[in-house]
């Protein structure tokens, strides 16, 4: 049996971890390699997607050209054509092998759902007929109680409905046995409230475009063409064997790892970070690729990350609907393709203490087919004042709804990854670079006259050309920064959808733009040749009362912090401060306003968000008590009767054996056990009158508590013999491939 197929489960005693070892040390593939000749990476692309030269290809001219126009200009879907998109999807699918089509859509767990149906139906003779039809594509009926609605439906209120959404490709998901059509929908409760995370980013883009058009239109861009946000988000991600995996509890209950002592040596050489890939993650990366590819979805970076074990898949820019999606699948394709060869893919964004956790970098900008990216400065970006206005709005955006942007990348996971020095400080500011800096303090100061060159790089090596510079560095330590044509959040958590995050971008600059065209219209007073100096004043306006929020320097540094609250900035360093955030009147003003969520469907999230907080943590506490009991103490115990039998039988024959080890491990084994009693009496012993105030139990006095349980058991692992400590080390899992 090969080693993917034979993981070694966790026990109390250390066989299991020598059996992991054994296992991990002795890998062979479990199958035979691709056959990477046999098909063109560029014919495999978007080979099992019902894409746009699909549809072309299968559909009549009018109904292809009407759904087109729903796609690329927004305009209302004509269910007239529905019976015959639906007719022309499914035979393109059954001959692709499907037997099933599955309404695929995203819950508030933040996961991919997926209802499965199948497209043979009875013909009355005793056989069957393949039958797909418009109202079939259209619309599903999942059960609507049983994920988390956060109150907007009962147990005994089920109906929920997935709805068809056009503007994401329908695709086949290959199993061995057999292939699946995906069609990507939205999914509402019967009332039409949203139950998703898909239906509030299509809203908020919906809301960035009306708003967008009016700016543009300022600007005598009148062609009307749909301004969409867009983006790429930078996935980050551990590998480990899943041997290694099964023998650990709290990596198989929580994601990370609630036990283990540092190691000798960690990320402090840097020789991990871009070095070469292992064999063994290469050819898994290659085959994720492979699968993503016939997906369409466009990955196109790879490469090793800081912390050992850890790597970084990146796509290029997409519309945000369509990124969203493809994050999903680019999630579940790691997960389903690292159990092929034997690994464990870790998405938590801090499974190993004391190094570098995972993040989600959202890179978002927004543009038009006729326009470009908006967010484009051009080589003399002074002059540049449609952009000027669209990148002053983001300015006033961040800093207006700085504590927005912090809890929709709150969660329990994410709080051990950010503000350490490895990802953004919990403080939400703006990174411009050297060059818009100037420019926007020019404009502060009365009127950019110029804008700081980009230069020539030399290197003093003859062989080597002169390259054109960037005219400003990149900041690693910004939350928000803006790094040639775009904004990267870089606050994301590397389980998170990124729905949420883009909900929130999205929606902020809808109501900036609003706020600066209401403020140009009333400038200009449909003069356009008032234009100009009615930019000039806006933006210094902005510059005056929002210029706060931009920060260049070093986001790790306790000088910063102090600066920040001088600022008014805020700080919220925990999940429990942010969350409640999203009940602000402000946040549900913003909302409404804009018809993106309702006052309802954001408190239901607010809800949801608190309680899957509260569980989390719940889960990892349950966790700590059972590995250190069970297992921990245990190992312990039988260490400490061996130094004591040792001590016993020299002092018999005459030594005066040392007691110092003994005389510790009993300390700390008397620590253990009182600190987990501590634990389970702190977890047991407390009510709360709301999930904010249990949110705040959770971790002002549980996560303190279980910190204190593994403070003693990682001490323990420093002392207790090899061969009885139960769980794998962190020595193993992240340098033994």
């Amino acid at each position: 049996m090969s080693q993917a197929s034979a993981p070694a489960y966790y026990s109390s005693n250390g066989s299991a971890r020598q059996a992991a070892i054994a296992a991990v040390t002795n890998y062979k593939p479990s199958s035979p390699p691709m056959n990477f000749m046999e098909t063109p990476t560029q014919q495999l692309f978007a080979g099992n997607v019902f894409s746009k030269a699909v549809m072309k290809d299968r559909l009549p001219k009018p109904v292809f050209k009407s759904l087109m126009k729903t796609i690329e200009t927004g305009t209302k879907l004509d269910p007239s054509i529905a019976d015959i998109v639906a007719s022309a999807m499914k035979d393109w699918a059954i001959e692709k092998g499907a037997t099933h089509y599955a309404h695929v859509f995203y819950p508030l767990t933040g996961l991919t759902a997926e209802k499965h149906d199948s497209f043979l139906a009875p013909n009355g003779d005793g056989g069957a007929v393949a039958e797909f039809s418009g109202s079939q594509l259209i619309q599903g009926e999942p059960d609507g109680s049983s994920f988390p609605s956060g109150g907007i439906r009962a147990t005994f209120e089920a109906r929920g409905y997935t709805i068809w959404d056009v503007t994401s490709p329908a695709y086949i998901l290959e199993n061995p046995n057999g292939t699946t059509l995906c069609i990507p929908t939205a999914f509402v409760s019967w009332t039409g409230e949203a139950l998703d995370k898909k239906t509030p980013v299509l809203r908020s883009m919906q809301a960035l475009n009306v708003q967008a058009q009016r700016i543009l239109r300022l600007f005598g861009k009148t062609d009307g063409a749909l301004v969409s946000s867009t983006a790429g988000p930078e996935q980050e991600y551990f590998l480990i064997d899943r041997n290694f995996f099964f023998a650990r509890p709290d990596l198989l209950n929580c994601g990370r790892t609630l036990f283990g002592a540092k190691p000798p040596k960690g990320q402090e050489f840097e020789d991990h970070y871009f070095g070469a890939i292992p064999e063994r993650v290469l050819a898994f990366m290659l085959e994720v690729e492979r699968e993503l590819f016939k997906l369409g979805v466009p990955v196109k970076t790879r490469h090793n990350e800081v912390a050992p074990g850890q790597y970084e898949i990146a796509p290029t820019f997409e519309f945000a609907n369509l990124a969203t999606d493809h994050q999903q699948l680019i999630m579940l394709t790691l997960k389903r393709v690292a159990e092929k060869y034997g690994m464990a893919c870790l998405l938590h964004e801090k499974p190993f203490a004391g190094v570098n956790g995972s993040g989600k970098h959202v890179n978002w900008s927004m543009g038009s087919a006729s326009q470009g990216n908006l967010l484009d400065p051009g080589e003399t970006p002074h002059e540049n004042a449609q952009f000027l206005v669209f990148c002053a709005a983001v300015i006033r955006a961040v800093h207006l709804y700085q504590g927005l942007l912090r809890a929709v990348v709150a969660s329990a996971s994410n709080d051990h990854r950010l503000g350490a020095n490895e990802a953004p400080p919990a403080i939400i500011s703006i990174f411009l670079g050297d060059q818009l800096t100037d420019v926007f303090e020019q404009i502060k100061a009365g009127g950019a006259k110029s804008s700081l060159p980009r230069g020539t790089l030399t290197v003093g090596v003859d062989v080597l050309p002169p390259l054109p510079k960037d005219a400003g560095d990149r900041n690693r330590t910004s939350p928000f920064a803006f790094t040639g044509n775009r904004f990267e959040f870089r606050a994301v958590g590397a389980h998170q959808s990124i729905a949420g995050p883009l909900v929130a971008m999205n929606t902020i600059v809808a109501e900036s733009l609003d706020y600066c065209a209401t403020k140009l219209e009333q400038l200009t007073g449909g003069d356009p040749s008032k234009l100009n100096p009615s930019i000039q004043t806006l933006i210094a306006d902005i510059m005056n009362e929002h210029g706060s929020v931009i920060f260049n320097g070093d986001g790790y540094s306790e000088e910063w912090h102090q600066e920040a609250a001088r600022r008014g900035l805020l700080n919220m360093k925990t999940s429990a401060e942010a969350l409640p955030f999203l009940g602000r009147p402000e946040v549900k003003n913003l909302f409404t306003k804009y018809n993106v969520l309702s006052e309802r469907e954001l408190e239901s999230r607010l809800d949801i968000y608190l309680e899957q907080y509260c569980k989390f943590i719940s889960v990892e506490a349950r966790t700590t008590i059972e590995v250190a009991r069970t297992m921990i103490f245990p190992a312990a115990i039988r260490y400490q009767n061996q130094l004591a039998s040792t001590c016993a039988n020299l002092k018999l024959v005459g030594y005066n054996f040392d007691t110092d080890t003994l005389d510790k491990v009993t300390e700390l084994v008397k620590n253990l056990q009182d600190s987990t009693k501590a634990l389970e009496v702190a977890f047991n012993d407390h009510h709360s009158h709301s999930l904010a105030e249990e949110a705040k139990y959770y971790c002002e006095v549980i996560l303190p508590a279980m910190n204190a349980v593994r403070l003693y058991a990682d001490e323990l692992e420093g002392y207790v013999s090899d061969d009885l400590w139960p769980l794998p080390t962190y020595q193993e899992m992240l340098f033994i491939r």
